[in-house]
């Protein structure tokens, strides 16, 4: 089994940071996505991060990344989670909404809501479901590159709020970092096990 884990948006990418630029959403997730990858490896795993570098990559690229490995050792053997900081505004402020949610496409397959749902089990194990309503289903279908246009099953996280400040305090502690990887190596080690033995 092949896992990919995706890291969004670059150091170029405009925004996406907490209203005291305290936290970064392109380190952030790069850190964690590296964790995560870490993590597997030392488990067994076959993990990989899709982007490597620091600048923005498209998500028409890194779409087409995922899909070549798909292709490379077949789209039953790869699985994708794309690390993210969720936003409750785009305008610098602070903000209440808290919490995990975890996201698949509105073409997802049942692979990929399956493993949405195991990873918010996970967060609400540890600790990270904040205020945030989340559907029954236990993730949320959107209209994401990432999950639509990749041909394996996919999630998209969105890791605690970057314009809350408890989400944020708690983001950039290392108790904090810990649970967002254990998150992250817990639910996908579960679901390799259950779905593919």
């Amino acid at each position: 089994m092949k896992i990919l884990i995706d890291n969004g948006h670059g150091v170029n990418t405009k925004g996406k940071q907490s209203p005291d630029g305290r936290l970064r959403e392109y380190a952030y997730a790069r850190e964690i996505a590296t964790r995560v990858m870490t993590e597997l490896r030392g488990m067994g795993y076959n993990a990989e991060r899709v982007v490597e570098e620091e600048q923005d990559v498209a998500l028409s690229v890194r779409c087409k990344r995922v899909n070549d490995i798909c292709k490379k050792v077949g789209t039953k053997n790869v699985l994708l989670v794309s690390i993210h900081n969720n936003a409750a505004g785009g305008d610098g402020k602070w903000h209440e909404a808290r919490g995990f949610s975890s996201h698949v496409g509105m073409n997802a397959s049942a692979k990929s809501k399956a493993l949405a749902q195991y990873l918010w089990n996970e967060a609400i194990l540890q600790g990270l479901k904040g205020n945030r309503c989340v559907p029954y289903a236990k993730y949320i279908a959107q209209n994401l590159a990432i999950c639509r246009d990749t041909n394996c099953p996919a999630v998209l996280t969105e890791n605690l709020f970057q314009d809350n400040k408890e989400d944020v305090d708690l983001l950039l502690s290392e108790e904090g970092k810990e649970k967002v990887t254990a998150v992250h190596v817990n639910a996908i080690v579960e679901f390799i096990k259950d779905y593919y033995g």
